[in-house]
């Protein structure tokens, strides 16, 4: 069951204050940046939890500090096989490969299974390695507007029709970070099963924090256990960088470990703590962590909302909101860091959208804060550049129409 968009003002505050992120000062700049920390994605604060500090501290004393290397060379195989059993295990999957990161998980199922000849229809909003390596394996590369199952289907119909016998591999993301959007899962398991295509699912943005369970929209959608091949990377809740490869068929994974797939794994430490953290949050204090996450989203939603801005996409860690291109992201993103307000701008350019990663231990203070911040420097920009006057006694924004195809998709206020 998808989460609703609402509030939950039974809970209060756990720290009266406001948390602040120091960073280190760059060369010669005697003022380090300061502010709100909604820019980091350590979703559910495990990478400070007593319980994978120590684990951290136990693996280093017994194994000591060792590098990324083949399983066998790690000090203890039996960790990487106990990590590798948990993953297929969380996802309902017959076995897992790990990788040193979700990069190259991407890179390892795709060149290891891919042909010149086959064939990869891909969503069109999927940036970075999944499409990268897509494009350097074959030249039969289809993209589908993305989340339209209907055009992926007119895609396959196309290339059954003129190619019976090579493979096609669809991929997806079971959630999308550029809008927070995402697929219906099920319908495109029923057109890999209807053109004989293998699904690919990358769930990197919701495995471990979104969902009862932590099974992210795999789990959200009866999902799990029915991709042929489920990629990840464990840097948003697990914390810990690396990645995993997992598969509904043995012969897959073999396949991959006899290439260079298995020529790296990850440290001792790295999967001590991941294993420590898929039994936090596969157990109560994980749910309440997810069910906590999810208040901050959904009030920091709300809260943007009420001051007329333009949120996207299902609620989910990311919160996204519409800026614009061009001169308003430039100026809106030069001064959120003036501000205080630490936010994901690695987008903003392309998408006209920015990012707010919110936490399971961000506190209503802080969530107050950066809405009303977030909707003080759009008012300023898009005032300065289109004459809008934003900013009333009520506390929210109203706007003057203008007329300028660059503006954001600002809502009248209710």
């Amino acid at each position: 069951m998808r989460h609703r968009e609402q509030t939950d003002a039974t809970n209060r505050d756990r720290a009266d204050g406001v948390s602040l992120l120091h960073r280190s000062a760059a060369p010669g700049d005697d003022h380090p940046v300061r502010g709100l920390d909604f820019a980091s994605q350590d979703c559910l604060g495990l990478s400070t939890h007593p319980d994978i500090v120590a684990t951290a501290a136990d693996t280093l004393r017994r194994l000591g500090v060792r590098s990324v290397c083949a399983a066998t060379e790690a000090g203890a195989p039996g960790l990487a096989l106990a990590l590798e059993r948990r993953i297929a295990d969380f996802l309902q999957m017959e076995e897992a490969l790990l990788c040193p990161t979700g990069r190259a998980a991407a890179q390892a199922v795709i060149r290891g299974l891919v042909r010149p000849a086959d064939h990869v229809v891909i969503d069109a909003a999927i940036r970075g390695s999944l499409r990268e390596v897509s494009e350097i394996a074959t030249d039969n590369l289809s993209p589908f507007r993305h989340l339209d199952a209907e055009h992926c289907r007119a895609l396959l119909r196309a290339i059954r029709a003129r190619d019976a016998e090579n493979g096609i591999l669809v991929v997806t993301e079971s959630l999308s970070p550029l809008d927070s959007g995402t697929p219906d899962l099920a319908v495109l398991r029923a057109l890999c099963d209807e053109y004989g295509a293998t699904l690919l699912v990358d769930v990197s943005q919701d495995l471990g924090c979104l969902g009862e369970d932590g099974r992210g929209h795999l789990g959200l959608q009866d999902m799990l256990g029915r991709a042929d091949l489920v990629t990840g990377s464990f840097s948003k809740s697990f914390a810990s960088n690396g990645g995993f490869v997992a598969a509904r068929t043995r012969a897959v994974t073999r396949c991959l470990r006899a290439g260079d797939a298995a020529a790296q794994t990850l440290s001792p430490i790295q999967i001590a703590v991941i294993l420590k953290a898929f039994a936090i949050i596969d157990d109560a204090e994980g749910r309440e962590r997810r069910a906590r996450l999810m208040r901050n989203v959904l009030n920091l939603r709300t809260a943007l909302r009420d001051r007329a801005l333009a949120v996207c996409g299902e609620p989910c860690t990311s919160v996204s909101v519409e800026v614009g291109t061009g001169e308003p992201a430039r100026l809106a993103a030069a001064r959120l860091a003036e501000r205080g307000l630490l936010a994901d701008l690695a987008a903003l350019a392309e998408t006209g959208r920015l990012r707010l990663h919110v936490t399971a231990g961000h506190g209503d203070a802080e969530i107050a804060r950066a809405a009303a911040c977030l909707a003080e420097v759009l008012g300023e920009v898009f005032g300065e550049l289109f004459g809008e006057v934003f900013g009333d006694a009520s506390g929210k924004t109203r706007s003057a129409a203008t007329g300028s195809s660059a503006r954001p998709n600002l809502r009248a206020a209710a």
